[in-house]
């Protein structure tokens, strides 16, 4: 039996349940038309929904916003915590400004570079807690994404081969490898060694049943990979609120790095690139418009799933 999600928090993905996934994922496709006609609904037109932005994002808090006005919402909040009383010379605690939050709204969705920060939030506050990607910890809502667009696309989720191709210390790749054990999926795994999976992160996922392989470059899997499923290898340090490119940044590695000629010679002709950006070199621009490209079309489903999501945590569908 489905638990309820009014009122739930939606922290991390590792305790939902197949049918919980199947719910989010057909409540999304439910509200897609909404999105798909660029209209709005008046479903949550008595609904608040709060922002709380501690690192920077595009996709995430514009993905977020933008489905709560499609739902008939309104959205209040901020994008930059230096501009508020946490962020300048009272430096205001976690807790107060999480308790605070809940005032002025009916959900709040979150980011922010200290993992613990929306269990913080969940204790603090009496709203349901959106976590928009928590340090390196996890990122439900994208993988929530990523998710949905794999099943419109291959019109399943059971039995697809993920080659997944980054730094596997990123929340996405903790995420996505946790859902992946509600599901009948195989993940190759390809990352430079310094940002290969830890033995602990590989015992979670045997001890959960996880199959899946170690390679040492795309060549080695793609041949078989369903989906392809991307992260820059050159990244920012997730536990800091901002943090700027330094000079010897580096490039990616042939080995971690997709190209149009890689995909054309060696995947699969159905198989799908997911990328949830920024981008670095990882995936050269020449394969925007190849039929492997779905990242873009992600985007898009990034806002539906979101409507599903708050729609479900403030119990207007179920």
């Amino acid at each position: 039996m489905t638990r309820t999600f009014a009122g739930r928090d939606i922290i991390d993905l590792i305790d939902m349940e197949r049918n919980e996934f199947m719910t989010i994922l057909d409540t999304a496709a439910e509200l897609e038309p909404i999105a798909r006609s660029r209209r709005n609904s008046k479903m949550l037109e008595d609904k608040i929904m709060v922002t709380a932005f501690y690192q920077p994002s595009t996709r995430t808090r514009l993905a977020h916003e933008s489905a709560m006005h499609r739902l008939g919402g309104k959205v209040v909040g901020f994008s930059d915590a230096k501009m508020t009383r946490a962020g300048d010379f009272y430096q205001e605690t976690n807790w107060d400004t999480f308790h605070m939050l809940q005032y002025y709204g009916d959900v709040l969705v979150m980011r922010h570079f200290n993992e613990r920060a929306p269990y913080e939030a969940a204790k603090a506050s009496s709203i349901p807690i959106i976590n928009g990607g928590n340090g390196w910890g996890s990122h439900p809502t994208q993988v929530l994404t990523d998710l949905y667009t794999m099943r419109k696309e291959k019109g399943t989720l059971d039995g697809l081969n993920i080659l997944m191709v980054g730094d596997m210390r990123m929340r996405t790749m903790h995420s996505l490898s946790r859902a992946m054990t509600q599901f009948d999926m195989y993940g190759s795994y390809c990352a430079p060694p310094e940002m290969s999976m830890t033995e602990e992160f590989q015992k979670e996922l045997t001890q959960r049943g996880n199959k899946f392989e170690i390679v040492e470059s795309v060549e080695d899997a793609i041949a078989k990979a369903d989906v392809i499923y991307m992260e820059p290898v050159i990244q920012p340090d997730y536990t800091l609120s901002r943090d700027e490119v330094p000079e010897d940044y580096g490039i990616t590695p042939k080995q971690y790095k997709i190209t149009k000629k890689l995909l054309v010679e060696k995947a699969k002709s159905d198989a799908i690139v997911l990328h949830s950006l920024p981008r670095m070199d990882e995936l050269t621009q020449d394969v925007d418009n190849t039929r492997y490209a779905r990242y873009w079309e992600e985007a898009f489903n990034g806002v539906v799933m979101r409507m599903s999501l708050i729609a479900l945590v403030l119990g207007k569908m179920q």
